[in-house]
């Protein structure tokens, strides 16, 4: 058996030796080594052996699987290497050829917008605060004024998930938590951007749009204090020249209610396709906060006073960019976003 293995040792050496290529040496591996292989069953032949053969034998066949493998092993390395050159020959780059361009697009104009607001307020004394967009109906609608029943429901076309959760339909939500929130009722000045949803989806609606809502609860504010807030904000975001009107309104929050126009932008106030040939722009919602509300959000109406007002963030930002389809704002599309580093 001694003879056996060292035959098997020559002819194993001798083949790993002129092997041509890493299969033919997988293939050799598995004759010799495998479980099936040649030394494998010299192995299992030490059962005929003598007690004092088999430390020997063992021994032996040991040694010479160690050897085959570590040749085995230099030659994997020799081809693994030659593999290397040559994909590295193959695959030369030619350092002096231009660059591939890549495609790129920019801050999203929703997120300028927002950026711009947060700036404008937070400078202003303003906290910026936020709250779920899965909202219950008691603070989507209940605590401000907009009781189980109401009218005004049915004008938002709200998508509710159970009786009690829904899709919060507007950032007021948001204005009721924080006057919740706040326990010893100390005066409030916060604004609410983020996402609300209505089942709208045309050129100018989308079921899923921004909102930003701003909220001031204090003693002696008046309507004066809510109109020169809405000046500085329209100068910022629409341009210095902009002008303001206020067209009463009805808000279940807010009484008096005002609609907020600001001059075309566009045309001037000339009138254009753009205002519909009136000169005016809706652009936001306000009011000064309704007793019922301060009351039922723990304010003493007596005492207190407040006023508020929200906008719609796609729609600001297609008025300051001249977007002309509120869809473009969630195509993702690179072509249209990488406009938006020019307007800066």
């Amino acid at each position: 058996m001694k003879e056996q293995i060292e035959q098997i040792s020559k002819n194993a050496k001798e083949e790993i030796a002129n092997v041509k290529d890493v299969k033919e040496l997988n293939d050799l591996k598995v004759k010799y080594l495998g479980k099936k292989g040649e030394l494998t069953a010299v192995l299992r032949g030490m059962g005929a052996l003598t007690p004092e053969e088999r430390p020997i034998i063992g021994s032996l066949v040991n040694v010479v699987r160690d050897e085959l493998e570590k040749l085995i092993e230099e030659r994997e390395e020799q081809y693994k290497a030659e593999e290397l050159t040559k994909k590295l020959e193959e695959e030369k780059i030619d350092i002096t050829l231009p660059g591939t361009k890549i495609k790129t697009g920019s801050k999203h104009p929703v997120n300028r917008i927002i950026e711009e607001i947060e700036d404008l307020f937070v400078s202003m004394g303003y906290d910026v605060v936020d709250g779920p967009e899965l909202e219950t109906d008691e603070y989507c609608f209940e605590r401000l004024n907009l009781p189980k029943g109401h009218p005004a429901r049915d004008m938002q076309d709200s998508f509710y998930v159970s009786p009690e959760y829904l899709l919060r339909t507007q950032t007021s939500a948001v204005q009721a938590r924080v006057m919740m929130a706040n326990e010893e009722k100390t005066p409030i000045r916060v604004i609410c951007p983020g996402k609300t949803y209505r089942r709208d989806d045309d050129a100018t609606h989308s079921h899923q749009f921004g909102q930003v809502e701003g909220l001031v609860i204090d003693k002696n504010i008046s309507l004066a204090d809510l109109k020169g807030t809405l000046e500085i904000f329209v100068k910022k975001m629409l341009g210095e020249n902009s002008k303001l009107r206020f067209r009463p309104s009805y808000f279940p929050f807010t009484e008096p209610s005002y609609e907020v126009d600001v001059s075309c932008f566009k045309c001037g106030g000339k009138g254009c396709n753009l205002c519909k040939q009136t000169g005016w722009i809706e652009v936001l919602g306000s009011g000064m906060v309704h007793p019922n509300v301060l009351k039922m959000n723990g304010y003493d109406p007596e005492k207190y006073t407040g006023f508020a007002f929200g906008t719609g963030l796609d729609r600001l930002a297609m008025f300051k960019y001249g977007i002309t389809d509120i869809r473009y704002l969630y195509t993702n599309d690179v072509r249209f976003l990488k406009q938006f580093d020019r307007k800066d």
